[in-house]
């Protein structure tokens, strides 16, 4: 049966990743989470064609600028999704994650891995389906250089 509040809710939750990481036509976004076909159906009816999971992304080489995890699972799901991405991202990406908000205050964990991968969380924003986190890494590769 059709929800359109659930509808409703992936709309705002896209938006609103979409505005914290300054997503444009021009970026490479790689898509993780139990909802990522949602989220790629989603970015491509908005004319975003340059979208791809770890599934359909050939070489992880660090060419996407952007990436996405959306889903509902547990924190420590998220947190592997992470994982599954950060070998697809430049030194300079951007991510923004989706807690789930029946997860409660599950996104520390979250929150210690990207603080792991070099990010520094720039924002949270509250949505209908819960907390969309989005973090930025600077200068990542001359980290990785240096140790």
């Amino acid at each position: 049966m059709f929800q359109p509040h659930l509808l409703e809710g992936r709309e705002q939750v896209v938006d609103t990743m979409i505005g914290l990481t300054r997503l444009s036509n021009l970026h490479r976004t790689i898509l993780a989470g139990s909802d990522s076909m949602g989220l790629y159906l989603a970015l491509r009816r908005r004319g975003f064609i340059r979208v791809a999971t770890p599934s359909t992304c050939r070489i992880a080489r660090g060419q996407h600028a952007i990436g996405l995890v959306a889903g509902h699972e547990p924190s420590r799901t998220t947190e592997n999704a992470l994982a599954e991405i950060s070998p697809f991202l430049c030194a300079k990406a951007t991510v923004a994650v989706l807690i789930d908000s029946r997860e409660g205050g599950s996104s520390l964990g979250i929150r210690l891995r990207l603080q792991q991968m070099g990010f520094r969380i720039e924002a949270g924003v509250r949505c209908q389906q819960g907390l969309v986190m989005s973090a930025c890494r600077h200068d990542f590769g001359q980290m990785a250089n240096v140790a």
